[in-house]
């Protein structure tokens, strides 16, 4: 099977045209038509196996988890989702291992209604590219150097959860429980917050998503605003599986730097915050910290004192 032969047959078809897309695969070009007035958000990722993901990670989940992290970017803008490319680098052509990743590639495109419009595929060590697109309204865009001092720091969902299913993993610790398999679920198949990221635009001022942990995510908020954060570490939110599962010397740790969250990190107006809740409807928003003029991100117990960090976010190449 060449590379024609496994783009028709795997891809070509994975998710229907969608809105906006007058020429999807099959030419050198894929030819879009964005909203009327709107701007295009632009995000690339790359996964590669056994960094970005356990190498024993089934093939639906990596599809599923590729797609989900580049949505996660357009949410943290508030943009809406559009359309996507895939490059992808395999050692051979192995139709089952590509049965269960287009699968799980098409879950996730489905359930944010966004449209594989192209990309290119060859042989090599396995790795996954995706450029996704979306599009908002001018001047609206969740931008991280719009933080100021007084905002709230709030963030979605939990914090710590694949952090922690990925130490079981690197312990050859296999999920069993029910609580094990809904870390490791947080791990495989991240949530990418993009109904959240929507409609946070005109609520908060600054947004980032959590890939690589909430002390160095919030810190290029920090950084771009010319601001800085006090956190209460009290107030972090663990699912009632990290709560249960995680010991008591790393929890802190794997929620500030553990990394693989995706969830939203919002500096929010005080005035907005219940707008904001409203809209997130069932999904949790907490406030962990404040923005502050003072550079630099302090960590603070439930008495006010400052505690000192147990780890660092991920960097790449450090």
């Amino acid at each position: 099977m060449d590379e024609f032969s496994l783009i028709r047959r795997w891809f070509a078809e994975l998710t229907p045209p969608g809105e906006g897309i007058a020429l999807g695969i099959g030419d050198d070009c894929a030819l879009l038509v964005p909203p009327p007035g709107a701007q295009l958000a632009i995000s690339t990722d790359t996964l590669i196996a056994g960094r970005h993901f356990p190498q024993e990670t089934t093939a639906a989940d990596i599809g599923w988890k590729s797609l989900a992290v580049s949505l996660s970017d357009l949410a943290a803008m508030g943009a809406q989702p559009f359309a996507f490319t895939l490059a992808l680098s395999l050692p051979a052509v192995d139709e089952p291992w590509l049965a269960g990743f287009a699968d799980g590639l098409r879950e996730c495109a489905r359930t944010a209604g966004i449209a594989l419009v192209g990309g290119d595929t060859t042989r090599g060590p396995l790795s996954i590219t995706i450029t996704v697109l979306g599009h908002l309204p001018p001047e609206t865009a969740l931008r991280r150097d719009a933080a100021r001092s007084g905002d709230l720091i709030c963030v979605s969902g939990t914090l710590g959860d694949a952090a922690l299913a990925l130490r079981f993993w690197q312990d050859g610790r296999a999920p069993a429980s029910a609580h094990e398999r809904m870390l490791r679920a947080r791990l495989d198949r991240p949530t990418p917050r993009n109904a959240a990221g929507v409609a946070s635009r005109g609520l908060a001022h600054a947004a980032i998503d959590l890939s690589d942990g909430l002390l160095g995510d919030l810190g290029h908020i920090c950084q771009a605003s010319g601001v800085g954060a006090e956190l209460a570490i009290g107030e972090l939110p663990a699912s009632p599986a990290f709560a249960a599962l995680a010991p008591t010397d790393a929890r802190l740790g794997l929620q500030i730097a553990g990394g693989d969250d995706y969830e939203l990190c919002l500096c929010v107006p005080p005035a907005q915050l219940e707008a904001v809740r409203k809209a997130y409807g069932a999904l949790p928003l907490t406030v962990i910290g404040r923005i502050v003029e003072v550079p630099g991100i302090r960590l603070r117990d439930a008495a006010g004192a400052i505690v000192t960090s147990p780890a660092q976010a991920y960097r790449h190449f450090s």
